[in-house]
């Protein structure tokens, strides 16, 4: 399992949550408070936009809290879309390209979480990339290739959480056609330097943790709450939302929420149950600020 946190508003230095909080992702590298495990000591990375439509990424192997290049950039840059996340390497090896984020063109991806039976099925998920992404391909993550395939799908015109819900309804059909018990769990964040989707997804009753909390500078999504601020929530089982740089209708009412039901272990027939009534397939939460 790992750890992270996802940023979008004015533009802060980093470091205001890579490591100044109490509980930074820095300190939850070293001793998480949620996670099945406490150290999360396989490499690092960080995601950031600027000038460019594409975004920067720095990801290393070692351990975030023994990179002193992480304590400089986190102090050094600024942006008002960032990503950090700490690795405890389930799927794939210890590697750089198995680090997150990850990263195609203006998207940035991190995953917290796991499909269950990741060596049964990965051979026919791969098989399901066009073969230009398929080359995109860097490490041996299940991460990864959910990203690609979202990407994918992406480009094929579908809409960006949208393609991430098909994918992961896709996998967890896959799952259950090779008869796979273990869980899919799903925490992650995509994002394109104006737009941050959240998702809190499993295809049992345990998703991974995932936490929001606003101020008046922007919004916060984080395994973990960072400090002791009343203002952290978290968001439900099934749980996607959407908060955007620029909404398109700033006067609308903020959090107009509906979920993306999670499957109980005794329903799992579908990792979007719909719960009725729905008014579609999706039950997305839409947040903007």
């Amino acid at each position: 399992m790992c750890r992270f946190v996802a940023y979008l508003g004015e533009p802060i230095p980093l470091e205001e949550l890579i490591t100044r909080p109490r509980h930074s992702l820095m300190r939850q590298s070293q001793c998480a408070a949620q996670a099945k495990t406490a150290t999360h000591g396989d490499g690092f990375g960080i995601g950031w936009y600027g000038l460019r439509p594409e975004p920067g990424v720095y990801r290393e192997v070692m351990p975030a809290w023994s990179d002193d290049n992480l304590l400089a950039m986190s102090g050094a840059l600024q942006s008002h879309l960032f990503f950090a996340h700490v690795r405890a390497a389930t799927a794939g090896g210890i590697a750089r390209q198995n680090c997150h984020p990850f990263r195609h063109r203006q998207w940035l991806f991190m995953h917290n979480g796991q499909i269950g039976g990741w060596g049964r099925v990965r051979r026919a998920l791969e098989a399901r990339l066009p073969d230009s992404l398929y080359a995109e391909r860097r490490g041996a993550t299940d991460s990864e290739l959910l990203f690609l395939l979202t990407i994918a799908r992406i480009e094929a015109g579908a809409a960006p959480r949208d393609a991430m819900l098909d994918v992961i309804d896709e996998t967890t059909a896959l799952m259950r056609t090779l008869e796979i018990e273990s869980p899919l769990r799903f925490a992650a964040a995509l994002a394109d330097g104006e737009t941050l989707h959240a998702f809190r997804i499993a295809s049992d009753d345990t998703p991974p943790t995932l936490y929001r909390r606003d101020d008046g500078r922007g919004s916060i999504v984080a395994s973990e709450p960072l400090d002791d601020d009343p203002g952290w929530r978290p968001l439900a089982a099934g749980e996607v939302l959407t908060l955007q740089r620029h909404p398109p209708h700033p006067a609308a009412p903020a959090d107009q929420r509906r979920t993306r039901c999670t499957a109980s272990a005794s329903t799992p027939a579908t990792t979007a149950q719909k719960a009725a009534p729905m008014p579609s397939r999706l039950s997305p939460l839409a947040a903007t600020r």
